[in-house]
């Protein structure tokens, strides 16, 4: 692994002549010089690919499986003081059996040796006629006068990874190896196949690796036949596909004239923190059907650790949102659709039928009140029972005040105005506060007037206050303790800030109002801002969160990687520079990490009574379940690697 922790694979299709093992073992090398340039670590070509699939009865023929013996010694010697590990497939006879096999070949040596296990013989394949069920055991194998480990239960060891293998079938069974291998260590699984195109299959096989790959919390290598395979009753379309812990990282394009290669990084780093963190995978160790795994690690012709190359993988600046644009319109909905139940249950549980949303004319309680209204349409409850209140202080803008207004008259809420200054201003006195310092208690002053005009207005309706605080806000807590911290359910606990934007955007794209539709375009387009400190003299926003605590698109790559993958400072760092390259230089990113890293850990007692609130996507901060952490932790070992960046 190099030191993000990834591990570069590929999944190779080569042209095949169908009995040349010579022109074959020649795509080999050539195709593996390729990729040993692009720095990759470990590479699979397809099932039998020494000989080709295809051969029929002509396994039966000695000549045959004498030259592939002989292809072998080449492909062995050809590896010599080469920096790659590569996997091909070839017919193996031992003893009266033959095998279809999986040689792992690397720096002069044949590795091990694992046979299929699960051979069919059914419809179009009758592999049987030829091939003996693989053992599980392991055994040796004399190639070429050397005893090599031989079977099924094998795990590699390649640069600190460990790998296993399964071919073609071994994939379509109920319980395939490639399960039992993961149980007891492998990270990476390589896959030789020659599976035949049929109308619908190939989205079948995609489902299959990438369910398998996250089942097993592991990367997930393919390689099938492809151009020169025999078309006499079948076609193979050439399959490379890369999958890791249930994502499809890439494919090779099928029916390809031309031989094709797929190349990515796995980051093992992940399967292995994922492995750590949801205990089920170990528990389900036990239910292992198959014992005495036999382990061998495989020596490095250069260095145990693999060079630091820019990442062969998509690094989203955005991970919390769903790229896929045909995924767009059913995204939005299962989300807001996830919001929207969590808030029916409470008020279902609590017989309430009124709901009170602070609206500011921001994307926060812009969101929690069109999922208040979903709430409430699905319920089949009045619209005019949600009460929205919009609370104008000294930061007010007419941009965002003319825009809460508007939007709460043309969802067809209750609307109420009510002034805080005036109050603040008395509040001031009663305390002693000088009005011309705006410091914390000048802007935290009006946050904490707000909640108390909701939480009074919550009791004087009998309903119950919406909370509009979002992920990332909780994160940096930039938010103002029992202030707009506070609600009695929060609908946008588990949103971060990059989302909350794309879902008031999605429901601006499905809204057939048109001037809702406008008014939400334009919030999307106003500066994010608590606006607690006066405007300019223009009325334009003068206090703009992301100039003070960073900007949100980075905080949620920041959050995501440390909660979700749980990577260290350094390896966020990385992967920011790489994802956010040419849109903030290294300084700036360092800035801002430093400063997201320090506020985590200082705010974490907003975060120890945060208001119950539904969980829509992986990451959340809920210490009632998704993140315990005492308010006290020393933020010293991460502020510190940070600043060795």
């Amino acid at each position: 692994m190099n030191k993000l922790g990834y591990i570069k694979v590929s999944a190779a299709v080569p042209q095949v002549k169908i009995a040349d093992v010579s022109y074959n073992i020649a795509e080999i090398e050539k195709t593996v010089s390729e990729l040993e340039k692009k720095g990759v670590n470990i590479v699979v070509f397809p099932e039998l690919s020494v000989t080709a699939y295809t051969c029929a009865d002509l396994f039966f023929q000695t000549a045959l499986l004498e030259e592939a013996k002989r292809g072998l010694e080449n492909l062995k010697d050809f590896s010599r003081a080469r920096d790659i590990c590569f996997i091909v497939g070839v017919p193996l006879k031992k003893g009266n059996a033959l095998f279809n096999c999986a040689c792992v070949v690397c720096n002069g040596e044949i590795i091990g040796i694992t046979p299929k296990h699960y051979i069919p013989n059914y419809n179009e394949f009758y592999e049987e006629r030829w091939f003996t069920p693989g053992p599980a055991d392991v055994s040796e194998i004399n190639i070429n006068n050397e005893d090599i480990p031989f079977g099924m239960n094998i795990i590699y060891n390649y640069k600190g990874v460990n790998f296993g293998i399964e071919i073609c079938e071994d994939l379509w069974v109920p319980v395939p190896p490639s399960s039992n291998l993961a149980k007891n260590g492998a990270e990476v699984i390589f896959n030789l196949s020659a599976s035949n195109e049929q109308a619908g299959k190939h989205n079948y096989l995609l489902s299959l690796i990438r369910q398998q790959s996250a089942r097993c919390r592991c990367g997930y290598v393919y390689s099938s036949a492809g151009i020169g395979e025999s078309s006499t009753d079948l076609a193979f379309s050439g399959n490379g596909i890369i999958a890791e812990n249930g994502t499809l990282l890439g494919q090779t394009e099928r029916f390809s004239l031309e031989p094709r290669q797929i190349v990515r990084d796995i980051d093992v780093e992940i399967l292995r923190n994922d492995r750590l963190k949801y205990s089920t995978f170990s528990d389900n160790k036990g239910g292992s059907s198959i014992e005495g795994y036999h382990f061998i690690t495989i020596k490095d012709y250069i260095s145990s650790e693999c060079p630091d190359l820019s990442p062969m993988r998509h690094i989203s600046r955005h991970p919390f949102i769903d790229e896929d644009e045909s995924r767009f319109k059913e995204r939005i909905e299962e989300i807001s659709g996830i919001q929207a139940w969590g808030l029916i249950q409470r008020l279902r549980a609590i017989n309430c039928r009124h709901a009170v949303v602070g609206i500011s004319g921001g994307l926060d309680s812009t969101l929690a009140l069109l999922v208040t209204v979903k709430a409430f349409d699905m319920l089949g409850l009045e619209r005019k029972d949600i009460i929205g209140v919009t609370m104008p202080g000294f930061g007010t803008t007419g941009r965002t005040h003319s825009n809460a207004s508007d939007l709460m008259h043309e969802l067809g809420i209750t609307a109420l105005e009510i002034p805080i200054s005036a109050s603040v201003m008395q509040h001031f006195k009663d305390i002693g506060q000088d009005e011309s310092i705006h410091d914390a208690t000048y802007e935290n002053s009006q946050a904490r007037e707000r909640t108390q005009i909701l939480m009074d207005l919550a009791n004087k309706y009998n309903g119950i206050v919406i909370g509009t605080g979002d992920l990332s806000e909780l994160a940096l807590g930039w938010c103002t303790y029992n202030g707009d911290q506070m609600s009695m359910y929060g609908v946008n606990t588990s949103v971060p800030k990059t989302l909350v934007k794309h879902l008031v955007g999605g429901y601006a794209r499905i809204e057939n109002n048109p001037r809702v539709r406008e008014i939400l375009t334009d919030i999307i387009d106003t500066p994010i801002s608590p606006e607690l400190l006066p405007a300019n003299s223009d009325g334009t926003i003068e206090q703009k969160t992301e100039d003070l605590v960073g900007p949100y698109e980075l905080h949620d790559f920041f959050i995501h990687g440390m909660l979700r993958h749980s990577f260290s400072p350094e390896k966020i760092f990385l992967l920011a520079t790489v994802a956010f390259d040419g849109i903030y230089d290294k300084k700036t990113i360092k800035h801002w990490l430093k400063t997201f890293y320090r506020r985590f850990f200082s705010q974490q007692f907003k975060r120890s009574c945060m208001p119950d609130g539904v969980k829509v996507g992986s990451v959340c901060l809920s210490p009632r379940g998704d993140w315990r952490m005492p308010s006290d932790a020393s933020a010293r070992l991460w502020l510190d690697q940070v600043e060795s960046l």
